[in-house]
């Protein structure tokens, strides 16, 4: 069965671009323009993996990492997080790298990224075995 994805992303244009190319990977993906949306979307849905934004027009991506995070259910959901702020990307860094336990399994990507290199990490994340 394909891999469900949920991409949070509030650039049109790359959340499309991204749909494209892992439905090409034959991974199921689903988009979201609107971060405000995303914890209540993850919960329902309960993607294996979810890629977000840090930097969203509506909420920051901060804030759903750490609702996902602090909720039973969404908790153990893989994220790759990605961002063009270099001292965002450093602090959520620091904060998994603080708390290893609590943010297992959340990615930080640096942008701008190679695509091929986003679907290697897309594909590590996704046959890592459950903890």
């Amino acid at each position: 069965m394909a891999k469900q994805i949920l991409v949070v992303d509030d650039k049109s244009e790359l959340l499309h671009l991204m749909r494209r190319v892992l439905e090409d990977e034959q991974y199921h993906v689903s988009i979201l323009q609107e971060g405000k949306e995303a914890f209540t979307q993850v919960k329902s849905q309960l993607p294996d993996l979810l890629i977000l934004d840090l930097r969203l027009g509506d909420i920051s991506g901060q804030d759903i990492l750490k609702q996902l995070k602090d909720d039973l259910v969404t908790c153990d959901i893989p994220v790759i997080v990605y961002t063009a702020a270099v001292l965002e990307a450093e602090e959520v860094t620091r904060l998994i790298n603080s708390h290893p336990g609590h943010y297992r399994g959340v990615h930080v990507v640096q942008k701008p990224f190679e695509l091929d290199s986003l679907l290697d990490l897309v594909q590590q994340v996704l046959n890592e075995p459950v903890r």
